[in-house]
């Protein structure tokens, strides 16, 4: 029989293409009950990262294989978490996109476009992006250069562009777009430089905005005598991670970054909305609540990563309750209804609060905290990185646990004269590091209960702590990977590594699991660098930079 290449792989080439079909609101909403495809960050819109598949599990994940490595041609850095619809799997880089089958690796299609080239010194933390979001057959996805992008999910093909920012100004856009009730809803980046943070809203068919919600109040808004004179025009509060969404309340819960500058002196009073989480109405960006994890926050304790959405029995009632490990070292639990504080415990060393008062909801301040805003030279716990960076934790319903990379580290902390020039670091501290113990770990993976914060198991990283993402899934199974590029899977219950994989890189990305002809599949996007590699630590020398995309599943 003789068979006409061309016209074969024609043919498939338009089933894959064709495959991409238009799917609605109501399909988001379901993403975390449909383990077969991933449509949202986060893995459903709670951002549990969980998923019932267990086809791969304690018994047979030792048996993993590696099935297809892709390529990303760019030695940037790699966070991005791949989407999963109809045979289709989409990754960003920081100036592509590409669709690839998610069984073969081969590419479907890849878009690329151009930078200004001054963009590079302006973002921070890391020349990345993080994916993009997916609804009636188009992708949405940001830039560096601040703008927001939707493309025909069949081809690529751009349909419309809006601009967000100005970013010379040191604004960035790196997170992937969250959809919900009908809304594109992105965030923006540039804490750092002295920026005001927002939260805006589009409409999917046209890319006008909807709304704007600025997250430091002006002095007519609610919250704005928080802050003294115009100081929240460079007040930060960035808002540069994707957020949650529960539909059944139509509350997006999206998290704010530190104030602006890090010196707190410069900025009196609480400074709302930094450090914080607020609900708002996706339709119209409307402010329901807001809790503020650190007030007038000295230490660039972020809140950016929102956290999960999880249904757990408090005190013999059923709550809906949001939990975050917050970078300030302590764990929360808040009814996602109202915002009240039910639990608030540190999951790493603290030594700026000595606890979270349940009744108020605010730190009760250290002595070493009140050297620290008093000028003096003092070490900090945790460090400007966190108990916890930007990367997500996962959710297993069945052991009740979340398991998270965690950070052991502190920094020198003396404040200095904070001086704002347009498109440079605007920080008022004099910022030399972090402090890297050399008796213990620097980080652990640590699998913790919410409502205390102690972990039932942590496995050490060797090495240079982790900052990738973890995934727990129903096979019982936490997958993570290693600075050092490896990848791997680890029992829930008791962390013992079950499985490691040596990528090409170290992996700072997001694993994500799928099921595709009755198989179960797990990819991880591997690629170093991000906000590690700003602390200048030299083990990461032998660690090669290119980004690529990497896919497991049982060899049988």
């Amino acid at each position: 029989m003789v068979i006409n290449r061309t016209l074969l792989g024609g043919a498939l080439l338009l089933t894959a293409l064709g495959s991409a079909q238009a799917q609605g609101m109501e399909d988001l909403k379901r993403d975390a009950a449909t383990p077969g495809d991933v449509l949202t960050y986060g893995m459903g819109y709670n951002n549990q990262r969980y998923s019932a598949l267990k086809q791969i599990n304690t018994g047979n994940a030792a048996k993993l294989q590696p099935v297809w490595a892709y390529s990303l041609n760019n030695p940037q850095s790699q966070e991005s978490q791949p989407i999963v619809y109809q045979g289709v799997m989409y990754v960003t880089t920081h100036n592509s996109t590409v669709a690839l089958n998610p069984v073969t690796g081969k590419q479907i299609w890849k878009q690329e476009f151009e930078l200004p080239q001054d963009v590079f010194k302006m973002a921070c933390c890391g020349i990345l992006n993080r994916g993009v979001a997916i609804l009636d057959g188009k992708l949405y996805r940001t830039t560096l250069d601040a703008h927001v992008v939707a493309m025909d999910a069949k081809t690529g093909k751009q349909l419309w562009k809006s601009k967000g920012a100005d970013y010379q100004n040191g604004q960035a856009m790196t997170s992937a777009p969250l959809i919900a009730n009908g809304v594109v809803l992105t965030g923006i980046a540039g804490g750092e430089y002295g920026t005001r943070g927002f939260i805006d809203g589009w409409d999917p068919e046209t890319g006008k905005q909807l709304w704007r919600f600025y997250t430091t109040a002006a002095p007519d808004q609610k919250g704005g005598d928080t802050w003294p004179g115009d100081t929240h025009l460079k007040g930060g509060a960035p808002t540069w991670l994707t957020g949650a969404y529960d539909p059944e309340l139509d509350l997006v819960y999206w998290g704010t970054g530190n104030g602006g500058p890090w010196n707190p002196n410069a900025r009196q009073g609480d400074n709302l909305y930094i450090a914080s989480v607020v609900a708002i109405r996706p339709k119209t960006g409307e402010l329901v609540w807001h809790y503020q994890f650190s007030p007038n926050d000295p230490y660039d304790y972020d809140a950016t990563e929102v956290g999960m959405l999880v249904d757990m029995k408090i005190g013999g009632k059923n709550r809906k309750v949001l939990t975050q490990a917050n970078r300030n070292g302590f764990m929360y639990v808040l009814d996602r209804a109202n915002g009240e504080l039910l639990a608030a415990n540190p999951y790493v060393k603290v030594n700026w609060a000595d606890r979270i008062d349940l009744k108020t909801g605010r730190p009760v301040h250290s002595e070493t905290d009140k050297k620290a805003r008093a000028g003096e030279d003092v070490e900090i716990f945790p460090s400007v990185v966190g108990g916890k960076n930007w990367s997500p934790m996962s959710w297993n319903p069945s052991t009740g646990l979340a398991y998270a990379n965690t950070l052991n580290l502190s920094w020198p902390y003396q404040l200095a004269k904070p001086e704002y020039k347009k498109g440079e670091w605007y920080l008022g501290v004099n910022f030399r590091g972090v402090n890297m113990p050399k008796d213990e770990p620097h980080g652990y993976l640590s699998a913790i209960d919410p409502m205390t914060g102690k972990s039932k198991w942590q496995m050490a990283w060797p090495g240079q702590p982790s900052m990738a993402g973890t995934l727990s899934t129903g096979g019982g199974l936490v997958f993570t990977g290693a600075a050092t590029g490896e990848f791997i899977a680890v029992d829930a219950n008791n962390g013992k590594k079950l499985y490691e994989f040596q990528t090409s890189s170290g992996i700072i990305g997001l694993p994500v699991t799928f099921e595709q002809d009755g198989k179960q599949y797990v990819t991880v996007v591997s690629g170093s660098g991000g906000v590690w590699a700003l602390l200048g630590d030299e083990r990461m020398s032998q660690v090669p930079a290119g980004g690529s995309v990497w896919t497991f599943a049982l060899d049988r």
